[in-house]
């Protein structure tokens, strides 16, 4: 007479088997879960517990209990482990919390030579602090349990995450009033020209310490099926540092710039007085720049009261200098002009740039902002 199985059948809707099917050919669901879903609909297909831990490579107990849990408490409760089960945590809630505290300060505030904590560093001192502390579950504490607990609340306190603190009170004021200056612009650019009484906006700032490098070797240039890229020997000699003082007209793309050795107070002015002899005389220059000191100092100042109503400044807020169009001009420099470049003096270095201004503007490019601008009203 053949076994007849006294134990109940498993009844489960289509949404039950569709759910099991697709554990049980997950490759990324836990293995206990995959192997569950499989004993289930096994079972549900009329299969002997004998037949599926065989077909499993697994025993009958396992089975059973995966059975009779969803049997008696339905398949999707069958499918995990019932609360409770496992060894009881001998770490309290409370010794956690104090690691993870000890992890949020600095080891140089509790007496070591380290800016920033170690796992090893970090579960010694909690050894030795452990019992002091009221926490004797933590006097055998390893790393990797040390590490499992800072990761579970999101600590890295090996790591520094960089961010720039605003020190600048009026940052929205004074983007306000840049970005109303690009809005200006885009509307003159739709019109045909600015207001009669204004000649220019310009953007301007200092792209300071342009290496001047020269090659101890020539370059090698390409060699088809030998080197396909420029050959050249990784030493090379110093002739010191210039700094680019440019303008770009953002109506017309045109750039103004000087290449001095320094950039101070002299320089600007003398940069103004670049801008005041290109522009025709009787109207207004708008420049939007940042607060460098050579911007606003005495010297400044006083070459500009010589020339009233000439100039009109917007300046960028503190660490703002993103919002100066001429940022974008100064990276493309960056990659094309200056990326890897090699020159024999400091003078050759300033011809280099003199004839890339003169080559761009041959043919120049119109700077747009687009950043915020589009909701911007002027008035």
């Amino acid at each position: 007479m053949p076994f007849v199985s006294r134990r109940a059948p498993l009844q489960l809707s289509p949404d039950e088997v569709a759910l099991l099917t697709a554990l049980r050919q997950s490759r990324t669901e836990a293995a206990g879960r995959v192997q569950r879903a499989a004993i289930l609909l096994r079972y549900h297909a009329c299969d002997t517990i004998s037949e599926i831990a065989r077909s499993l490579g697994t025993n009958r107990p396992l089975v059973e209990r995966c059975v009779n849990k969803a049997l008696q408490l339905g398949a999707a409760q069958a499918l995990a482990d019932l609360p409770g089960r496992g060894r009881r945590p001998v770490m309290s809630a409370e010794a956690r919390a104090w690691v993870v505290s000890l992890a949020c300060q600095k080891p140089k505030d509790l007496g070591y030579a380290q800016e920033l904590w170690t796992t090893r560093l970090l579960a010694q001192h909690i050894r030795e602090q452990s019992m002091a502390a009221g926490h004797p579950s933590l006097s055998k504490l390893g790393r990797g349990t040390v590490s499992k607990i800072l990761r579970a609340n999101q600590v890295q306190p090996h790591r520094i995450q960089y961010y720039l603190e605003r020190r600048d009170p009026e940052f929205d004021t004074r983007m306000v009033q840049v970005l109303h200056v690009y809005k200006e612009v885009e509307i003159w650019r739709e019109k045909g020209a600015p207001p009669p009484d204004l000649r220019a906006v310009l953007s301007y700032d200092e792209k300071p310490g342009i290496q001047a490098i020269q090659n101890t070797a020539p370059d090698l240039p390409p060699a088809p099926g030998k080197h396909a890229a420029i050959g050249r020997d990784h030493e090379y000699i110093r002739h010191g540092t210039v700094s680019l003082l440019a303008g770009i007209d953002l109506l017309s793309g045109e750039v103004l710039g000087l290449v001095r050795k320094r950039h101070r107070s002299a320089e600007f002015i003398e940069f103004l007085k670049l801008v005041d002899d290109h522009y025709p005389a009787g109207t207004r220059i708008r420049i939007v720049l940042d607060n460098h000191s050579a911007h606003i100092s005495k010297q400044t100042r006083a070459f500009l009261a010589t020339l009233p109503n000439r100039f009109e400044f917007t300046f960028t807020p503190k660490h703002g200098s993103w919002l100066n169009l001429i940022e974008s001009f100064f990276g493309k420099m960056a990659k094309t002009l200056l990326r890897g470049i090699r020159v024999a003096s400091a003078d050759e270095l300033k011809a280099r740039i003199d004839l890339y201004l003169k080559e761009i503007n041959q043919t120049p490019v119109a700077f747009r902002w687009k950043y915020k601008l589009e909701n911007l009203s002027v008035v």
